[in-house]
């Protein structure tokens, strides 16, 4: 793949990633900020009892608007790049899938291995969860799961490569697989759990608030495999005009002859 393919390609998933940014925040506005509010207001309410309730710094209207809009947009360019130049490095080297199937694998791929891996480990949490003091171990360790889930995404696939020949490609990505469970499960054993929910906060609004933080996810990545997959078979496959039939030609042929 020449370098002009790839650039194409990087613009059109930053654009692809744009688009499923926007569809997200559609998600995350209607499912997620609600949820949000009550955290909040649950917060608040344990404040007027006599715990600590820090100043805020940005109104809560600019945080669900302008905050929550440039955030995901952001992110979403952001991840469209880096899904393109994954995309790049995985077409015609995963097995003989077209741009748009190949476009598929690399947003389920994404979704699974930089969300949902660490998210079983360390979901996700509204606010009034969490202890302020221990938000830099948290974070660290979030970031942390997160890379040892790409790297061990990675190194299934480059597995299963290597055992394809031999095994063939079913048993193959049968057993990438497993080996790939197996040490996400070590992962999660040696690493230290975070469990900071207290415990009289309500358990159907946790429960809501992290699936609207993994339905955010699969909107981001779903609409980023879709359009993108669209917008690379464009750019891989321009379309052809079609050829005239042969018998036209040749009476175009007939008549440019006679003529002369």
């Amino acid at each position: 793949m020449n370098s002009v393919s790839v650039r194409a390609l990087l613009v059109r998933g930053m654009l692809a990633g744009l688009v499923a940014g926007a569809l997200a925040l559609v998600v995350a506005y209607v499912l997620g900020e609600p949820r949000i509010d009550s955290a909040i207001a649950f917060e608040e309410s344990h404040a007027a009892h006599g715990h600590e309730h820090g100043e805020e710094l940005v109104s809560r209207t600019l945080q669900s608007t302008g905050g929550l809009a440039t955030g995901l947009l952001v992110v979403g360019v952001a991840l469209g790049g880096i899904g393109a130049l994954a995309f790049c490095v995985a077409l015609g080297r995963v097995g003989r899938f077209g741009p748009r199937a190949t476009a598929a694998l690399v947003a389920v791929g994404a979704l699974v291995s930089v969300y949902v891996v660490p998210f079983l480990k360390y979901p996700a949490n509204p606010p009034a969860v969490g202890d302020p003091d221990t938000i830099g171990r948290r974070t660290t360790l979030y970031f942390l799961m997160i890379a040892l889930s790409v790297l061990l995404t990675v190194a299934a696939v480059l597995l299963g490569k290597r055992l394809a020949p031999r095994l063939g490609t079913w048993n193959a990505t049968v057993a990438a697989g497993a080996a790939l469970v197996a040490a996400v499960t070590l992962a999660y054993v040696f690493l230290p759990s975070v469990d900071e929910v207290p415990k009289d906060f309500p358990a159907t609004l946790l429960w809501q608030f992290r699936l609207a933080a993994l339905a955010v996810q699969l909107t981001l990545w779903t609409v980023f495999g879709l359009v993108f997959g669209y917008l690379a078979e464009r750019v891989l496959r321009p379309a052809v005009a079609p050829a005239r039939p042969a018998s036209a030609a040749h009476q175009a042929d007939r008549d440019l002859s006679s003529t002369a």
